[in-house]
């Protein structure tokens, strides 16, 4: 490890299997020049390597005692040697420096930094070294170390010149082969990794330093028999990334990515894949030369990730691969930004295994086997983390761990292809008190929000985080916080949002602190420790500390102003966290409670559901987590404190499990109530600190608390559903078992529901969809309030008994009634759960307490007062509901505007005649309406149509509402209703004269003046005919002027009633006196009186605006003129050439003076 211009090292295979004497080499000022500041990345900016100068000894756990170091700075190109790091004398190393530093234009001369470096003893020289450095660009360099000095030469300045193509070849790594490295026999051997080939190098050491190319092989290429282009579809572009041997040298395994492109989505992906080859058959290593044999043959190409995000190359070239440890052929790929990931083949399928640490743990920096006790045995797979030592993963938890090859990357950033890249981007330019996209973690769990917190964790974040970190410690210490706030903004830890902001992480990695030495016991001796609260009061001081760190550096201001979601998260750490002692204080009782149940296997059974619980989240961590599978479950739930969520993930899915369904009803009544009261306890010591630290929060605009998101409120809605299922199943219980299901239930009744509430908020704050969430929340509302009341009447009975209260002591029992629903009440108040509120007031027939509710409780459509209206209306109970309107006079007014045939008995309760009369009116017409049911008519019936008889009263009620408004539109408003009293007489007429043929539901509704009219004509008897003309008479002029045709039809029909040749023969030779009388009884006669005559009554003008009898100075009719008059109508008749002059004088005969004209009402509708 580097630290400054320190090298520590340690051995990890001493005698006790601990790491011990730890070697410190000071690292000289020449070699780490501070100027090209190396130390800001430092583990890009070194190769080191280990040369074991006991290369005789094959033992695989015998100490090292002699061993030397090379250390190569990548950005100055010096060069450090260290013969024997265990020899006190060879503390001063020696030091090669580049003639000149690296720089860019130096790159075409081929001085460019290496990328690989390997280095091995030559045999029979004490401490004495051959390293291979490789550039990029195929620059190769012999390095010789020995106690005189280091000696360096190039040996070419691109041995990959190639044929394959016109571009530069590349080189990637260099192995050694572990059949000839070491022998000196022949020289050393080595391979070299390029972008599309494997070759194979010979080093001979005598009489001089001379290097051979032995044979390559073709990899990436055109030839489809070598290469594997056919084998990888639809790819673009092809990276050869890490090569690595067996410990045989006859197995080489090689990390591949493609460049792909989606056919649907036309997105890019990269496709990650271990390509295995091996010796073709009958290849000897011993007699190759250079030749064109086929010398490799491809084993197995396995896909390990099908689409991951894009990289960059120097990205994707930061990858490398590790070989050789259990499972048998598993590969570890590292990551360039610290991730390691085991891929492994079981049953037929590729399995992928990520080590994951939490943030404290810091990168995974290298990956190497642990060695078997056991010769030909393969050994597990150990990291060298950055924070937290080396761990090893044991196979089996990689093979219980593993998953099928996702769509994600290989880095922290975990998207599957180039779309989500730029969305990444583009959200880092859009920061402040943008909460727009907190909506996409409704939903999620605590395992999507930990990957969440680990997109895009870039260098920038790292040391960001690091500085933070450090200036926190610092502060601990001396308690200055000067221009701390400058610094760290200089180095943008304000940039990220939610969990990926720096000052999360730290709070983040503060709660969840794995304890060094926690216990070394187990089981029930674990439980009774004082140590888990120890440690979680000490991580309360912490976060508390850190706080005031904040506040002190001005950061939490600045991230309540830009950061708000980020400073919820930091809060609700410390929410968990006090949330979490309670939960171990409640954990103590209910264990001191059982002491004297112990002796009994029966009860020890039956308690404990909190401890089940407890079990399941610990173990679902501790298997999600390499770090923690040697810890106890119970330690790594108090650990994870960030994860409490998974409490009620594992409640909602394993909620028989933890009650008990298969126990006796007395035990799963036990067990419900005990996780129901953990839950509880949670989330009310959440509020507790929240209430506590209120200056402390941001505005919570826009943003969901922890305990609202989805996971919490299933969890506690399956506790609340299994105790209701516990109630319908028995029916009788003693009273202090219905007690306590009362009071748990209540409790988590009020913590769901107000968890529904600030989630519903949340999303009308941001603009979502959110009525699918109301609908959830009204229904699980009403469920929990019902079952809630029908337990509290249980309750209420079992006190009764048990207090001795008689039966016909109803105050007595009226008041126990009200003790136990006093709770209820409120819930059901704050909720609006209007359906409980109604039953207790009825119940009680509390009419005061139903008047106060109608006053508190406004929302929408009314609020309650709208619901007791409903509710009276559907029972019926017309005279209550109308009694309200003495107290709620606008509130009925406005429920009543769809009840209109009880709207009017308000208005003349209020004195309002007129619109009374207005109501009446519009009651009286309406074809659709209807009356609700007296109080002697059937129940069932709701409402029942009304008759013409019916609606007549209530014209005539309208018209007297009308009188007593007497307002200065009354006589017109008579007059209106008047005319339409005569139009429903004339309906019942005309109804009468129709045969039996008509239908009969025609018969109560009121009929448009047009139906009336089409009626008439259809019949064609002559009564009816003269009818339509009365219709025609009572309606207004503005229906006349718009059915003109109608009325001309209404003329043709009333000439045709009559055989004017007839009756034109029977007056040939007649007195005048005979003739008139004929034309008297004609319908023509008729209706001409009727509309023309000196006595005709008309509603709203004169039928000679709309069809006058004569035109005046209308020499000749004009049939395709607009403006007819009647007597242009009957000279259209095929009798009027003959007759005419019979029809003109009955028209005519009729009108003798002016005709009596009812004038209209300018103000009401016409109809």
């Amino acid at each position: 490890m580097i630290c400054g211009t320190q090298l520590f090292i340690w051995s990890y295979l001493s005698d006790a299997a601990v790491p011990k004497n730890c070697i410190v080499l000071k690292i000289p000022s020449t070699v780490a020049d501070m100027n090209f500041n190396v130390m800001d990345k430092p583990g890009r900016s070194w190769l080191v390597c280990v040369v074991n100068w006991d290369i005789s000894s094959r033992k695989l756990f015998e100490q090292c005692n002699s061993a030397g170091i090379i250390l190569y700075n990548r950005q100055t190109g010096a060069l450090a040697y260290w013969s024997d790091i265990y020899s006190e004398s060879s503390h001063s190393p020696m030091v090669s420096l580049a003639t000149q530093p690296l720089e860019e234009s130096d790159r075409s001369m081929g001085l460019e930094r290496f990328n690989s470096i390997i280095a091995t003893a030559i045999p029979g020289n004490s401490q004495e070294c051959l390293a291979l450095a490789c550039q990029a660009t195929g620059g190769l360099w012999l390095f010789k170390f020995s106690l005189s000095g280091i000696h360096q030469e190039m040996i070419s300045l691109n041995i990959l010149n190639s044929n394959f193509n016109s571009s530069p070849v590349n080189a990637r790594s260099l192995v050694w082969d572990p059949q000839h490295a070491f022998s000196g026999e022949s020289g050393l051997r080595f391979f070299v990794l390029t972008d599309h080939e494997i070759q194979y190098w010979n080093i001979v050491l005598a009489p001089s330093i001379n290097v051979q190319k032995i044979w390559s092989h073709e990899i990436v290429g055109n030839d489809s028999q070598l290469g594997i282009k056919k084998d990888l579809a639809g790819q673009k572009q092809i990276w050869l990334l890490d090569m690595q041997l067996d410990d045989r040298g006859k197995e080489f395994t090689i990390l591949v990515a493609t460049s792909c492109k989606d056919r649907v989505s036309s997105s890019n992906y990269i496709q990650y894949s271990l390509l295995l080859m091996q010796y073709s058959l009958g290849f000897s290593i011993k007699n190759s030369s250079f030749t064109n044999e086929r010398i490799l043959e491809k084993k197995a190409l396995q896909v390990v990730i099908p689409k991951a995000r894009v990289e960059d190359e120097a990205y994707l070239f930061s990858t490398r691969i590790r070989v050789g440890g259990k499972p048998s052929g598993s590969v570890v790929i590292l990551a360039g930004d610290g991730t390691a990931t085991v891929t492994s083949y079981w049953r037929g399928s590729t399995r992928l295994f990520q080590f994951d640490l939490p943030y404290d743990g810091g990168k995974v920096l290298d990956a190497s086997v642990f060695p078997s006790g056991e010769d030909n045995d393969e050994g597990a797979w150990i990291v060298l983390t950055e924070k937290a030592g080396v761990w090893a993963i044991p196979e089996k938890a990689i093979l219980l761990g593993a998953v099928d090859p996702p769509e994600r990357s290989l880095s922290r950033k975990g998207s599957s292809n180039e779309r989500v890249v730029d969305e990444e981007k583009r959200s880092q330019g859009t920061r402040g008190n943008t909460v727009a996209k907190k909506h996409s973690y409704e939903g999620w769990g605590p395992s999507d929000r930990q990957q969440a917190a680990l997109v895009a964790k870039t260098a920038q974040d790292e040391e960001a985080e690091a500085l933070l970190g450090r200036l926190f410690h610092e502060f601990l210490s001396s308690g200055e916080v000067e221009d701390i706030l400058d610094n760290l903004r200089e180095k943008g830890a304000f940039l990220k949002e939610d969990e990926t902001n720096v000052f999360t992480r730290i709070s983040k990695s503060i709660i969840d602190t794995l304890a060094k030495h926690w216990t070394t016991t187990r089981g029930a001796e674990f439980v009774a420790s004082s140590v888990v609260s120890s440690l979680l009061l000490d991580k309360q001081q912490k976060h508390q500390k850190y706080l005031h760190f904040l506040t002190l550096t001005k950061c939490h201001q600045e991230l309540s102003s830009k950061q708000r979601s980020s400073t919820l998260i930091i809060m609700e750490h410390g929410e968990k966290l006090f949330s979490m002692i309670q939960l171990r204080e409640l954990q103590n009782i209910l264990g001191q409670s059982r002491k004297h149940l112990y002796d009994s296997p029966s009860h020890v059974e039956a308690s404990g559901s909190l401890w089940t619980l407890i079990q399941l989240v610990g173990e679902k961590a501790r298997r999600n987590t390499v770090l923690l599978m040697d810890r106890d479950n119970m330690e790594v739930f108090y650990t994870k404190i960030s994860d409490i969520e998974e409490l009620f993930y594992c409640l909602s899915q394993h909620v028989e499990y933890i009650v008990g369904r298969d126990q006796p009803f007395s035990i799963q009544v036990q067990r419900a109530c005990e996780v129901s009261n953990a839950c509880t306890t949670l989330i009310h010591a959440a509020m507790h600190y929240r209430d506590e630290h209120k200056n402390w929060y941001p505005s919570l605009e826009g943003l969901t608390p922890w305990n609202c998101q989805h996971v919490v409120r299933s969890g506690l809605w399956k506790i609340a559903y299994s105790i209701m299922q516990l109630l319908k199943e028995v029916e009788a219980i003693d009273m202090p078992v219905v007690s306590e299901m009362w009071s748990q239930l209540e409790r988590l009744t009020d913590v769901l529901l107000e968890s529904y509430i600030s989630a519903i908020t949340a999303k009308i704050e941001l603009g979502e969809e959110h009525q699918s969430l109301i609908v959830e929340y009204c229904s699980r509302r009403d469920e929990l309030l019902a079952c809630l009341y029908e337990l509290a009447k249980r309750l209420t009975q079992l006190k009764c008994l048990e207090t001795h209260i008689g039966v016909d002591d109803l105050d007595r029992k009226e008041a126990i009634f009200r003790e136990v629903t006093e709770p209820l009440l409120l819930i059901a108040k704050r909720h609006e759960a209007y359906q409980t509120l109604w039953q207790l007031c009825y119940d009680l027939s509390d009419t005061r307490l139903l008047r106060s509710l109608m006053h508190e409780s406004v929302g929408p459509k009314g609020g309650f007062s709208y619901f007791v209206f409903k509710q009276l209306l559907t029972s019926q109970q017309f005279s209550k509901l109308l009694r309200l309107g003495e107290e709620f006079q606008d509130e009925l007014t406005i429920f009543l505007k769809e009840h209109k045939d009880l709207l009017w008995l308000h208005e003349i309760f209020l004195n309002q005649f007129s619109a009374a009369s207005e109501t009446l009116h519009a009651v009286a017409l309406s074809p659709d309406d209807s009356l609700h049911p007296t109080a002697e008519e059937s129940p069932t019936e709701t409402k029942r149509f009304l008759s013409l008889a019916d609606r007549r009263r209530l014209l005539n009620l309208s018209k007297i509402a009308a009188a007593a408004g007497k307002d200065m539109y009354f006589e017109m408003k008579a007059r209106r209703i008047e005319a339409d009293l005569q139009i429903l007489k004339l309906q019942e007429e005309i109804i009468s004269y129709l045969s039996d043929g008509v239908d009969v539901n025609d018969v109560d509704r009121p009929l448009l003046p047009g139906e009336l009219i089409e009626i008439c004509l259809k019949e064609g008897s002559k009564e009816l005919c003269l009818k339509a003309f009365d219709v025609f008479a009572w309606t207004s002029s503005s229906f006349r002027n718009s059915n003109k045709s109608l009325l001309e039809k209404c003329w043709r029909a009333a000439v045709d009633q009559e055989n004017w040749t007839l009756i034109l023969a029977s007056t040939v030779g007649c007195s005048d006196e005979v003739t008139m009388e004929s034309l008297r009884e004609t319908v023509l006669y008729k209706a001409s009186q009727r509309c023309y005559g000196p006595e005709s009554l008309i509603y709203g003008g004169s039928f000679d605006e709309v069809l006058p009898l004569q035109k005046v100075d209308s020499e000749s009719p004009n049939f395709g003129d607009s403006s007819l008059s009647v007597e242009d109508i009957l000279k259209q008749h095929k009798d009027f050439p003959d007759a005419g002059k019979l029809m003109l004088n009955a028209v005519l005969l009729a009108v003798i003076e002016d005709n009596v004209i009812v004038e209209e009402d300018i103000v009401m509708e016409s109809r």
